[in-house]
């Protein structure tokens, strides 16, 4: 079983009913969001080191079903948190083996990638307008759409249980990408610096979370790297229109 939409702690405790006693495993999509410092007090790791699973350990997170999950708005901006209580629900149940995949930021699709933040970029910088970063962007991680389903794949045939990191190698900063997508349009990147506390576009992050996948690939699976496939799937991005909100 793969669950792709569950966001709160009270949808899982709704799941974990519905299907104990009837699935052997049950596998869950959960995010890189739930390692962003901003969203939880977490212990800190090293500048620059990837973040392991263990910094967000299910089985001892707290979770408060009282809160105004049903709201959209609360939901949208809480959704870290909604991903860490749901993915602790379904530990704590012990209906089934439970595993929770955390998704680096997902690329690639063209049209179908749903978040227009690739086609945000790739738009502004072939049209030479100025894309927002701060004075010092740090590093993330990414993972293709289609490395992203087979690695689910993967973990609904194995063995292991708790969290998984999922993230193609090879971390970039906002001016990485940016590079890449410069090299395919033959135009700079104009960029604007946001002040301390401001907040910039999509990739470029003030504070350091990207993931450590060792544990994924301890258990055997094979991660592509992010400069093999991000060209391809900026060809693509630019063949699309941005979307205005992106």
């Amino acid at each position: 079983m793969v669950d792709q939409v569950c966001y709160t702690p009270v949808q899982a405790a709704v799941a974990a009913r519905a299907f104990a006693g009837r699935t052997r495993r049950y596998v869950m999509t959960s995010t890189i969001e739930v390692y962003d410092p901003a969203t939880a007090a977490l212990a800190a790791v090293p500048p620059g080191t990837p973040v392991p699973e263990e910094i967000v350990d299910p089985a001892t997170w707290l979770v408060a079903m009282d809160l105004p999950w049903h709201d959209e708005a609360y939901l949208e901006a809480h959704y870290a948190e909604g991903k860490r209580q749901a993915e602790a629900v379904f530990t704590l149940a012990g209906s089934f083996e439970f595993a929770s995949v955390r998704s680096a930021h997902v690329l690639g699709g063209g049209a179908q990638e749903f978040t227009g933040r690739l086609a945000h970029y790739a738009g502004r910088i072939a049209t030479g307008e100025e894309i927002t970063v701060h004075a010092k962007a740090l590093p993330t991680v990414f993972i293709h759409y289609e490395e992203l389903a087979d690695l689910l794949l993967w973990a609904t045939t194995a063995d292991f249980t708790g969290p998984v990191n999922a993230c193609s190698d090879g971390p970039l900063d906002v001016h990485g990408l940016a590079a890449i997508i410069a090299a395919q349009t033959g135009r700079e990147p104009v960029y604007r610096i946001v002040p301390a506390g401001e907040e910039a576009s999509a990739f470029s992050f003030d504070r350091h979370y990207a993931m450590n996948n060792a544990r994924a690939k301890e258990l055997g699976y094979s991660f592509s790297r992010t400069t093999d496939w991000l060209p391809g799937a900026v060809a693509e991005a630019l063949t699309i229109e941005p979307s205005p909100t992106a």
